[in-house]
């Protein structure tokens, strides 16, 4: 898994959120063909498939990127020592399937975060 990363940052400072491109949901019996993935399968015109393709591909790295700090957050909260069911790291670790360092890493990333979305 990759080390946490905040999301790019504006001129501002302000951490930039890229809208993804729409994830369309495939239809069941779509889904069940290895071959068929969001109909790319369909595009003939190879410049047309490169753009959605690119689509997907970004969409995807910023869901992940956004979910990364979702997880973050919460194994900062498991964390926290004010909480009264507080987990210790190797306990997140665990639940995360992380390592113990890592799972430190995050929880220090998911402070980060949480300190800068609070309003002063």
């Amino acid at each position: 898994m990759p080390e946490p990363n905040p999301a790019p940052e504006r001129r501002g400072g302000e951490p930039r959120h890229r809208r993804p491109a729409p994830l369309l949901f495939e239809p069941p019996d779509a889904a069940s063909d290895p071959e068929h993935f969001f109909d790319l399968e369909s595009i003939e015109d190879p410049r047309e498939l490169l753009g959605r393709a690119t689509e997907l591909a970004l969409a995807f790295r910023a869901a992940a990127d956004r979910a990364m700090e979702f997880q973050a957050m919460a194994a900062a909260q498991l964390a926290d020592p004010g909480r009264f069911d507080r987990l210790p790291d190797e306990a997140i670790a665990d639940r995360a399937e992380w390592t113990a360092d890592y799972a430190r890493k995050m929880i220090e990333f998911g402070r980060e975060l949480m300190r800068d979305r609070t309003p002063e």
